[in-house]
């Protein structure tokens, strides 16, 4: 609280002046939508998360979920209201400890206008008490809130924070986290980071997690349900923990077969992309009918289905990637999806390679081979390949070969310096495409925007010698080893 001490007697007609701020009138509502083109209305103006604390309790039986969740922020502007990314019901929002009116606006949108207007470089505490049933709400057509026998999972992208926690749900506001989940006994409660400590009390068991380093919304994730949890360390002292749900049926021996070398390939992705950067590893495969697997941060969703036809360490790989590349180093807007998912499917490519069943290169030609010039794969550009295709499979494809031309270019000593250097030049933030053209070129120390432009931005095939293809001297392409189990992860984000 502030209080103003004003001078009496030849001050008085100042003191009318004090008492009213002079950039009252700059005070506005924060704006309903980030900024980003492709999700206009995902994240909010006005302000910037550094910290949830989320305290929850879950009934499986019913998909009831109750919470009160506490927002550390500062404004970047003079606010009168402003926004949060939210769907379940609202009973109480408090601003600095004073209760907040509030209402909620389009599809997804919590409006809270603070008793007193917040001005620019204000350090803000929100406080929102909410309850509701998940599954029950949607918005755009969907609800990304899984239901499961034995409870729920929270994990999507681009959105899944609104299902479970109020949130500026863009991945450019970054933020640490604590998650607490009180859940019937006999049934665990999963998130991200290190598992803090668990008490139990009439009947219910606590959960308490806690990431501490920065992470975007659509990382957290939450399962609820009945898991068997394994523990473990990677020989690089890395902490592993996993959890398979209890009812996977035929799917539970490739699951585990596959999730289980987690430690050794996290260990594995260290000598590319340099030290694994969290406080854990791991994964859990509930019992889902999705298809899709997600990054979540040090806490990967795999669906059951990516174990349908046996092992994966592929899907592993990919996952484990992201943590490097998409959580370590996070989008600055959606447009630049390529540095996730290019660099996610190459890590695939490498793995290829380290197992004997394709190299890198081989991979590349088979793929640039397999789309003819006029494949609708070479109008998706995975330097910015809209809304609509940003899971497209060229993302993916295209994306891993314009990594493989770059490679090409700047020859394997700078392309691996380039690969381990990226995620510590931006070390817990966000970049852009942009950003990483610049750091290339500063690495290798040669011109690349002809380069980026012909993989990334231009809607046709590239000439074929800017690949060192067999395609250029006619010879047909054999189809190398790991490629079927490349393919079968093309619609890992496929929602």
């Amino acid at each position: 609280m502030h209080r103003r001490i004003i001078a009496p007697g030849a001050l008085a007609a100042a003191s009318l002046l004090l008492a009213i701020p002079a950039s009252a009138a700059s005070y506005a509502p924060g704006a309903p939508g980030i900024g980003d083109p492709y999700y206009p209305s995902y994240g909010n103006g006005g302000y910037d998360v550094s910290h949830y604390d989320l305290r929850l309790q879950y009934q499986p039986k019913t998909d009831e979920l109750q919470g009160t969740t506490t927002i550390l922020a500062k404004t970047t502007q003079d606010l009168s209201s402003f926004d949060l990314d939210f769907l379940l019901d609202v009973s109480e929002v408090r601003v600095n400890g004073t209760k907040a009116a509030f209402t909620t606006s389009d599809q997804h949108e919590l409006v809270v206008t603070p008793k007193t207007p917040l001005a620019k470089g204000t350090t803000v505490t929100i406080v929102v008490r909410y309850s509701g049933v998940p599954s029950a709400k949607s918005a755009y057509g969907f609800t990304a809130w899984h239901r499961t026998p034995d409870g729920g999972v929270a994990a999507d992208e681009p959105e899944a924070a609104w299902w479970w926690f109020p949130s500026n749900d863009h991945p450019s506001d970054k933020a640490t986290y604590d998650v607490s989940v009180a859940v019937p006994d006999g049934t665990q409660a999963l998130s991200n980071g290190t598992l803090q400590s668990t008490s139990s009390k009439l009947g219910w068991t606590r959960y308490n997690w806690r990431q501490n380093k920065p992470q975007t919304t659509y990382l957290a994730t939450l399962a609820v349900g009945k898991f068997d949890i394994t523990t473990g360390t990677s020989d690089g002292g890395v902490p592993v923990l996993n959890a398979y749900s209890k009812d996977l049926g035929d799917n539970d021996g490739a699951a585990r077969a596959s999730v289980e070398r987690t430690g050794e390939l996290v260990d594995w992705l260290s000598g590319y992309f340099g030290p694994y950067p969290f406080s854990s590893a791991g994964g859990y495969v509930p019992n889902t009918t999705t298809g899709y697997a997600l990054e979540t941060q040090t806490r990967v969703y795999y669906s059951p289905r990516q174990f349908a036809n046996g092992t994966n360490t592929s899907v592993v790989v990919h996952e484990l990637a992201h943590q490097w590349y998409g959580d370590y180093v996070s989008l600055k807007g959606w447009k630049d999806i390529w540095i996730n998912e290019g660099f996610a499917r190459y890590a695939q490519w490498l793995w290829s390679e380290h197992e004997g069943e394709g190299t890198a290169q081989e991979l590349a030609d088979y793929v640039y081979a397999a789309h003819p010039a006029d494949d609708p794969f070479w109008t998706v550009k995975p330097g910015d390949p809209g809304p609509d295709e940003q899971f497209s499979a060229a993302v993916y494809d295209r994306g891993a070969l314009a990594i493989q031309a770059l490679r090409n270019k700047v020859g394997d000593d700078a392309f691996f310096a380039i690969l381990k250097g990226w995620p510590k030049e931006h070390a817990y933030g966000n970049a852009s495409v942009a950003d990483f053209q610049k750091f290339a070129e500063q690495v290798s120390g040669k011109p690349l925007s002809a380069l980026f432009d012909t993989w990334l931005f231009q809607p046709s095939k590239p000439a074929a010698p800017a690949v060192r293809a067999l395609v250029k001297t006619g010879t047909a392409v054999e189809r190398p080893k790991s490629w079927k189990k490349i393919e079968a992860t093309n619609d890992v984000h496929g929602h």
